[in-house]
């Protein structure tokens, strides 16, 4: 089948939005499917360096679509269209509210990817369009919670064959396939101790102050923060000397080709998401989030200590994980003390997340998105 993937992403970039994208569009070509992704921009990027930077293993066309940025990326979203049907695409896969309508009105079939409610202007009107409009169509949502808030804020209530819960997903193979802790540090010329990881961005919400107390409490643990853009990263360098704190180390940007690695060399994978978390867009995700490091985290095989927010028990559950307060110093400091005593509870909860994140592949979720099409 000849898949058009309309998304209002850049590309390259280190959003997580962007790697989302591109990982969904590998995963829809890894299956059989001829894929061509459309996305805002000028110029080109080489297959190669798009995989290396975003860990991608089968090639799939990308283009660029120069826009005017103050039409609000609806001329990208009518150029993107015209151009997949001069490809002949048999189905659009977007992330664009109108680009589904509008492709549902030409009579072709529409899969539209959900990750939050409807946004700005027009936005919202047309996600309300999108899901009364008859015609060959599918919602994906990433969390079972934000199906229901999309059906509440619609007033629609999709069908089962209208609808299906996709949560984010990794390349299991990657990601279990790493050396031990100790090798890992070994190959990454880190100190050889007890680690514990982050990685992500250090946008609000994501826990990085109280990651800052847990280093400074535990100067015997070396935590390791991977990613960040460049002026997060540094202005949290500068606090840790302010502080004192030295056992931290902060990678910036790595490829995600190179990240299995990294996250191979932590001891205990952390998760401290606050009560409100912004994204790269803004808004507040702690209610529907999918986190794509907790099936990374999850994949590696190490134990995962994450916020105890209610929508991360859609996937981590107290066999796979431990969880603690959300924004509770204490509650984090007795957690690490208690597997810091307890390797043999380490290992318990790592072989579980390992063991249950094997339905939760990029693979395995293309296949459930483009099921009936």
């Amino acid at each position: 089948m000849k898949i058009a993937a309309i998304a209002p992403s850049q590309v390259p970039s280190r959003t997580a939005n962007s790697i989302q994208v591109m990982k969904t569009c590998n995963a829809l070509a890894q299956i059989g499917h001829e894929l061509c992704l459309w996305v805002p921009g000028k110029g080109s990027t080489d297959w190669n360096s798009l995989a290396n930077h975003y860990g991608l293993s089968t090639p799939f066309q990308v283009s660029w679509i120069p826009s005017i940025r103050f039409l609000r990326r609806y001329e990208f979203s009518w150029k993107a269209l015209s151009q997949a049907k001069k490809w002949g695409a048999d189905v659009i896969y977007t992330w664009l509210p109108q680009v589904a309508v509008f492709t549902l009105q030409g009579g072709t079939p529409a899969l539209l990817e959900m990750h939050d409610l409807p946004t700005g202007m027009l936005g919202p009107g047309y996600f309300k369009w999108f899901a009364r409009f008859n015609g060959k169509k599918r919602l994906l949502v990433i969390t079972h919670a934000l199906r229901k808030k999309l059906e509440e804020y619609s007033g629609v209530h999709f069908s089962n064959d209208e609808v299906a819960i996709t949560p984010n997903g990794v390349e299991f193979e990657r990601f279990s396939s790493q050396p031990d802790a100790s090798n890992a540090r070994k190959q990454l010329g880190l100190p050889e101790q007890l680690t514990a990881v982050f990685s992500g961005h250090f946008y609000t919400g994501r826990g990085i102050p109280l990651l800052l107390e847990l280093a400074r409490r535990f100067p015997r643990i070396h935590f390791l923060w991977i990613g960040g853009r460049e002026d997060d990263a540094l202005l949290w360098r500068n606090r840790l000397v302010e502080k004192g704190v030295k056992n931290v180390t902060l990678t910036g940007f790595i490829p995600n080709q190179q990240l299995p690695l990294y996250l191979a060399a932590g001891d205990f994978l952390l998760m401290p998401y606050e009560r409100s978390i912004a994204g790269s867009s803004g808004g507040n995700s702690a209610e529907i989030c999918s986190p794509m490091k907790m099936f990374e985290y999850m994949a590696v095989g190490r134990v995962i200590l994450s916020s105890d927010l209610a929508v991360i028990h859609e996937v981590l559950n107290e066999k796979n994980a431990l969880f603690c307060e959300p924004e509770d110093l204490s509650s984090w400091s007795d957690a690490i003390e208690i597997l810091v005593k307890n390797p043999g509870l380490r290992i318990k909860l790592a072989r579980q997340a390992q063991a249950d994140v094997r339905k939760y592949t990029w693979k395995q979720r293309a296949k459930i998105s483009m099921k009936g099409f």
